[in-house]
C-alpha cells in the first residue's frame, strides 16, 4: 500500500509540472493576446482620423499609448511569485537620471515584488569606442531578439523626429524578410492649431536596418522590456 501511495504521489507531482507550466504560457499569451488586440481595437476605432496627443491625459502620446494597453487588460493577470499583487508599468527614467545616455530608452527600475511584470530582455546602447560599423551589427543582433509582446522604447534620430519612441512588437522577428511588425502611436502626426495629433498604427511593418538608422547614434539605444515567464491568471 505504501509503495502504491508513494508511486500516485510521484505520478501526481510528474503531472502537475507540465499542467502548471502550460497554465503559465497560456496567461501569459493570453495577456498579449489582450494587449495586442486593444491596439487593433484603438486603431479601427481611430480609422485613419489623427488623434490628439498633446497633454499629459492624451493616451495617444507615444507611452501613453503603450501603457493604456497594458492596463486596460493587466487586471486579469498576476505573476506566480507574487499572486497578490497588482501589475504595474514603469515610467520612463526620468531625464535628469539618464546619466551618459539620451532619455527614452530605459524604464524607471521597479521590482517584480512591486508588480512589474516585465524584466530586461535585452538593450543596445551606442559605444563609442566601436567604429559605427560595428555598433549596427550589434544593433541588428539587438533588433533580431525582438519578440511578440514585447515592450519595445528607443531614443531615436530619424525622419519622424528626435527624442524618445515607445511601441508594441505584435510578431516576433521575421528572419526571412528580415523585418519587425508592431503597433503604436505618435510616431507619426501633424500639429493643428498648436496642438499635436498623432496617427495610430497597427501592423506596421519595417526592414531591422529602418530600426537601426533610428536608434544607432551617439548617446542612443534602445531597449526590448518582456513579460515574465510566470504569468498567471488573476483569481
Amino acid at each position: 500500500m505504501k509503495r502504491l501511495i508513494s508511486a500516485l504521489l510521484a505520478l501526481c507531482l510528474l503531472l502537475s509540472t507540465p499542467i502548471a507550466a502550460s497554465a503559465d504560457a497560456a496567461a501569459r499569451k493570453a495577456f498579449i493576446d489582450d494587449i495586442i488586440l486593444t491596439a487593433e481595437q484603438l486603431y479601427t476605432k481611430a480609422n485613419g482620423r489623427l488623434q490628439r496627443a498633446q497633454y499629459a491625459s492624451d493616451i495617444y502620446v507615444c507611452k501613453n499609448f503603450t501603457v493604456y494597453l497594458f492596463r486596460e487588460n493587466r487586471d486579469n493577470y498576476r505573476m506566480a511569485e507574487y499572486p497578490d499583487v497588482p501589475l504595474v508599468i514603469p515610467d520612463n527614467l526620468p531625464k535628469e537620471e539618464c546619466v551618459d545616455f539620451a532619455y527614452g530608452i530605459v524604464w524607471k527600475d521597479v521590482s517584480a515584488a512591486e508588480g512589474n511584470p516585465f524584466y530586461e530582455a535585452a538593450r543596445f546602447l551606442y559605444d563609442e569606442s566601436l567604429s559605427d560599423a560595428e555598433n549596427r551589427q550589434i544593433a541588428r543582433e539587438f533588433m533580431m531578439q525582438a519578440e511578440r509582446g514585447d515592450y519595445f522604447q528607443m531614443s531615436a534620430d530619424y525622419y519622424y523626429g528626435v527624442g524618445a519612441h515607445s511601441l508594441v512588437i505584435i510578431s516576433n522577428y521575421d528572419p526571412e524578410n528580415k523585418s519587425i511588425r508592431w503597433t503604436d502611436s505618435n510616431m507619426r502626426g501633424e500639429k493643428r492649431n498648436g496642438e499635436r495629433y498623432a496617427i495610430v498604427q497597427y501592423d506596421a511593418q519595417k526592414d531591422i536596418d529602418w530600426f537601426v538608422d533610428a536608434f544607432c547614434h551617439k548617446t542612443r539605444g534602445a531597449t526590448l522590456y518582456r513579460l515574465r515567464d510566470d504569468i498567471i491568471f488573476a483569481k
